[in-house]
Order: structure tokens, then C-alpha cells, then sequence
């Protein structure tokens, strides 16, 4: 994989277990498998577990876009090998500009350390990954 990987390794944090599977996504609803539960509209999902994605945590919004902080936090503290990021059902949500020199800079391809798709593709691939037994980490945004 890339340099960012082994960046994100050394802060310490392990994270114990494959990624969730999504059951179901529709309007306004991502269903975990094996959470048994829909965490809301705006959902992350990582190794181990998955939780709400609270978009006032980094001024997330459709216009401002996926913050860097979003794409961090996952990286960072839940150690992903690889992201998949949704746009939304209708591809409404920005990527900020920061969350592209990320990638850019730590050496990150498209397509192969991340994605970003339509939510209901995000969401085939997101799965895919993760029946691979990757280390897939993802943001869904289930709406707009």
C-alpha cells in the first residue's frame, strides 16, 4: 500500500475486527449487519464497528464538503488501509479540496486506497472491500 498507512500505524490506536457489512441503504437509512441497528442518515464505518458521522464535529456540510478531519479520523484512529467515500444519493455532498492534497500528497490512488461514488455504489464497493477482509474504512451519506 502507500506511505499513509504505515503514518497512521504509529499513533498507537488498534481497532480489533473486519469491517461491518451495510444490510440495507435507502433514503435516509444505512442498516449495519452486525450492529442489528440504523445509526442515522450520516453513518462511518470502520474495522471493528461503525457509528454516527455527526457532520458539526468538522463543519461538514453539501456545499463546504467531507473535511479532512472526517478522512483523519478514520485513517488516523481506526487504521483503514482503504476509504470509500459517498457523495449522497444524489451526489449532492462535496469532497473538500483538503481531503484531495491528503491523498495527493501522502500518495494515495483513486480506485485503490480510496473511492468516492453515488452512495448506492459507494456501498457495493464499500462491501465488497470489506467481504475481502480489508481493512475498508467509509463515510455514507444517505440523503441528498
Amino acid at each position: 500500500m502507500g506511505n499513509w498507512i504505515t503514518s497512521s500505524a504509529s499513533h498507537g490506536s488498534t481497532v480489533a475486527g473486519k469491517s461491518p457489512q451495510i444490510k440495507e441503504i435507502s433514503w435516509g437509512k444505512v442498516d449495519i449487519d452486525s450492529i442489528g441497528e440504523v445509526l442515522g442518515k450520516n453513518v462511518q464505518l470502520y474495522p471493528g464497528g461503525a457509528s454516527k458521522w455527526d457532520w458539526k464535529e468538522s463543519n461538514t456540510s453539501h456545499e463546504l464538503g467531507i473535511q479532512l478531519a472526517d478522512v483523519q479520523r478514520l485513517i488516523d484512529n481506526k487504521l483503514c488501509d482503504v476509504l470509500v467515500l459517498s457523495r449522497g444519493m444524489e451526489e449532492q455532498l462535496q469532497i473538500s479540496e483538503g481531503v484531495y492534497d491528503y491523498f495527493r500528497t501522502n500518495g494515495m490512488k483513486l480506485n485503490e486506497h480510496y473511492y468516492i461514488e453515488q452512495t448506492e455504489k459507494a456501498v457495493e464497493i464499500y462491501n465488497q472491500l470489506s467481504k475481502r477482509q480489508r481493512r475498508v474504512g467509509a463515510l455514507i451519506h444517505s440523503t441528498c
